[in-house]
């Protein structure tokens, strides 16, 4: 039987805290970011936590 591993993608995009909850940065701040406001920029760059749909199936794949 072969060993149960945390995917590699996942581990690296997102981060648990001591509390048990899944932040990840936000997507849209790599390129085109002279046409996007300071306004919009500052709150893309902040780390967010992820919507409680999506924690159930990460938590499954991020358990080793």
């Amino acid at each position: 039987m072969t060993k149960k591993k945390t995917s590699s993608a996942i581990k690296k995009r997102f981060k648990i805290t001591g509390s048990g909850k899944l932040l990840h940065h936000q997507a849209g701040l790599n390129h085109l970011l002279q046409k996007k406001t300071q306004k919009r920029k500052k709150r893309l760059a902040r780390i967010v936590e992820v919507t409680p749909t999506v924690i159930q199936v990460l938590k499954q794949k991020i358990r080793y």
